[in-house]
């Protein structure tokens, strides 16, 4: 049964196909996984999947918190390990609303802010973690030049799941959710870049709206941020092929507005070093 489903999703639009099936409450999906970069990043851009998945998993690539003390002093924290703990906690006081067991939430254990500078063991912590969940789909960032985690975050899913396919000849469908990037110098929540894959828009009822403001709220200490996402809407699409060694977009990327310690030149730099660590060439 289920193998026939996945052909129909395929012939007729995989993604499209996929989220049809879980909103009409159907038996038979498949096992998925969400890997975002920082707790809140899968309720904002992905809540649909959340809400009516029958066999889902999170990964967190960094813990929410960055080692600079002034974020957590801006959120009333005295020390980083204490706001790490309560971006973990909201979020799973916001998963036992979806009824999802906090089990099933895990975390690859790195700093906020500093994904990018470890993207080779990203990758292969994920590669580790994504095959023992063993998903038939993953849900993940797109690469967009929005946040330096986003974007390391989305590196490493598309390495780890080349890595796993070259040693198995087999690896999960990969889905992106749409989170932000910069759209000359305005920024731009819940919209893809172009690419050649197709977008489905996910318009949520008044009740999936509400059930996912309702998620959101567990977010305290993230609320300013949340309030620049619209909720009326969600988007997906198949991932792409991305050249990481290239820039998202022209222009100023919008992580170059802040003082994160990172640049898009030196994002690709550390992007093109750990693709030669990792023996994958070109396109991923």
């Amino acid at each position: 049964m289920l193998k026939d489903i996945k052909e129909r999703w395929i012939e007729e639009s995989y993604t499209f196909r996929l989220l049809e099936h879980l909103r009409e409450g159907l038996h038979g999906s498949p096992r998925m996984l969400i890997v975002a970069a920082h707790p809140d990043d899968e309720v904002a851009s992905a809540g649909t999947v959340i809400r009516y998945a029958e066999d889902l998993y999170i990964i967190h690539t960094t813990d929410g918190a960055p080692k600079d003390p002034k974020y957590a002093k801006a959120a009333s924290f005295r020390t980083r390990g204490a706001y790490a703990r309560a971006r973990r906690q909201e979020l799973l006081a916001a998963l036992r609303l979806a009824r999802i067991p906090s089990a099933r939430s895990m975390e690859a254990g790195f700093v906020d802010q500093e994904a990018s500078f470890n993207l080779f063991a990203l990758t292969l912590r994920l590669k580790e973690m994504i095959s023992a969940v063993s998903p038939e789909v993953v849900f993940t960032l797109p690469y967009e030049g929005g946040h330096p985690d986003h974007d390391s975050t989305a590196f490493a899913v598309h390495a780890a799941l080349r890595l796993i396919e070259r040693e198995t000849n087999d690896a999960p469908f990969l889905v992106e959710y749409a989170s932000y990037h910069a759209n000359g110098t305005m920024f731009s929540a819940m919209e893809f870049l172009p690419a050649k894959t197709e977008t489905v828009t996910v318009v949520l009822t008044e009740e999936e709206r509400a059930a996912k403001e309702s998620m959101l709220n567990c977010f305290g200490t993230q609320s300013n941020v949340l309030k620049a996402f619209p909720k009326a809407s969600e988007r997906f699409r198949m991932a792409p092929l991305y050249d990481f060694t290239t820039p998202p977009h022209k222009g100023r990327l919008y992580y170059e507005n802040f003082d994160w310690g990172m640049t898009g030149v030196l994002w690709r730099a550390k992007a093109k070093e750990a693709l030669a660590r990792l023996d994958i060439p070109g396109l991923i």
